[in-house]
Parts: C-alpha cells; structure tokens; sequence
C-alpha cells in the first residue's frame, strides 16, 4: 500500500494555511513527585482575606505538613476545599522535589527552559533593532553627507549631525 503525504489528503486551499511538518520535540519532563499520605499531615483552616462570608466561615483552606522534611504549605486559591487540597499537594510536591533533586528537578527545569527562551527572544530583538540602526546608518550617512556640503542654512546640516552624533 502506498503511503501519502497528509498534505495531499488535504485540499489545497487548506493545505497553504497549515503546515504538516511535526514540531520540535523537547526533552520531556520528569514525572511528578508522589508523596504518600502516610507523610502527610492534612489541615482545614478558616481562610482569611477577601471573600467574605464564604471564606471566613468556612473551613475551605488546607494546609499540608510534609512530616519527613518539615515543610508546610497552605493554600486558600478557591473557596473550594477539594480544589485548595489539590493544589496544596502539587505545590508541596515541586518544594520537596526541588529539595531532594535540586537543579535536576521538574521545576528547575521549567524554570530554566523558560529563562532559555526569554534570553533567546531578547538576543533576536537586540539583532533586529542593531540590523535596522545599522541600515538607518547606511542610508543617512548617504544623505547626510549631501545635506551638510550643499546646504545653505544650518538647521538641515545640523540635525544630520546631532543624529549622527547620537548613534
């Protein structure tokens, strides 16, 4: 059996606006860490803040005590205990992998990926905006050149300069 491109199931009309080539693949992340509820000490607290009656009335907030290393985290992002307890025992599992694993940890590594990326956006910027500085340079140097030997007033000639001289 012969095996088509998918580009050529598609019709053309679509085929110009999506690009069938497969992305690049980053290395994957390592699983996530998973405490056992045997280390865990879990607490229902009153929350406090904004909210209202909901939140100061209720026990929606959670704090989890990781008994092995002592960390705590508490956490009250919605008025929902379930949700809260969810995202207390993610929160608790990135602290006690970053403190068993360190630089090799799940967050590190997001971390350093998105640090990766920030200074890789920031270099193209800088290599867009010297490339078009560099042609400005090019063009008025030209013309600047024209406008101080055969200019009469010193208003045009001095501006030339004053940009130049900036640059």
């Amino acid at each position: 059996m012969l095996r088509r491109p998918l580009s050529c199931l598609l019709p053309r009309t679509i085929s110009r606006y999506f690009s069938v080539s497969a992305p690049l693949a980053n290395k994957p992340l390592p699983p996530r860490l998973k405490i056992p509820d045997a280390d865990l000490t879990v607490a229902y607290l009153k929350g406090s803040g904004p909210g209202g009656q909901k939140i100061n009335k209720t026990n929606s907030a959670v704090q989890l005590s990781h008994k092995p290393t002592g960390i705590v985290v508490k956490s009250q992002a919605t008025r929902s205990r379930s949700q809260n307890e969810k995202i207390a025992r993610q929160l608790l599992a990135e602290r006690v992998e970053h403190l068993q694993k360190g630089d090799q940890s799940r967050t590190s590594i997001k971390a350093d990926r998105a640090r990766r990326k920030k200074a890789s956006k920031v270099k193209k910027s800088r290599r867009k905006y010297r490339d078009l500085e560099e042609g400005a340079q090019g063009a008025s140097g030209g013309r600047g050149g024209e406008v101080e030997g055969g200019g009469g007033d010193g208003d045009g000639g001095g501006t030339a300069s004053a940009q130049e001289g900036k640059v």
